[in-house]
């Protein structure tokens, strides 16, 4: 039986890096996957990263985001 897909829009699986900001802190993290609407992000230890932060990627990019789902040191996020 195939599970449902419940994201809005497709996504490409990318791996780069990127830099999460909120306040005066940067933490480092990674694209997993990247979409119009949002991403999945590797990010570590989790502790400390808000519900809504500042996303930086390379190439000058920057994304207002929110946290939709937390698994392990992974995050997911849509885009405002």
């Amino acid at each position: 039986m195939p599970v449902t897909d419940r994201r809005k829009a497709a996504r490409s699986k990318v791996l780069d890096a990127a830099l999460i900001r909120f306040g005066d802190v940067s933490v480092s993290c990674a694209f997993r996957d990247l979409s119009n609407s949002g991403a999945a992000l590797d990010i570590g230890k989790q502790a400390g990263i808000p519900d809504q932060f500042t996303l930086i990627v390379p190439r000058g990019k920057i994304y207002s985001c929110t946290v939709i789902w937390r698994k392990g040191s992974r995050i997911g996020v849509s885009f405002i």
